[in-house]
């Protein structure tokens, strides 16, 4: 779906085993439960207890991890604004 644009109701239920629509609507309720962050923690659990997850070969984006407007700043930035010229008259 994310990846070819197809319209949920063009999904076909023999692959997913039910209509888009259904798809659409039980990905919507798990995403309100909070399913996917508690399903990523379990599996991270499951991967560290089995000698698993290596983090030397990781990446972060900003679709898992928020990102700071900005960052952190430790000393404020100077204003990008414009700023009128001075009159040469």
């Amino acid at each position: 779906m994310l990846r070819t644009g197809v319209a949920w109701r063009d999904v076909p239920a023999e692959t997913v085993g039910c209509s888009g629509v259904t798809a659409w609507r039980r990905l919507r309720d798990w995403t309100e439960a909070g399913v996917w962050p508690r399903l990523h923690a379990a599996l991270l659990t499951e991967l560290r207890r089995a000698n698993l997850l290596d983090m030397d070969d990781c990446a972060v984006d900003g679709s898992h991890v928020r990102a700071l407007k900005g960052g952190i700043m430790s000393v404020p930035h100077r204003s990008t604004a414009p700023v009128p010229a001075q009159s040469t008259t």
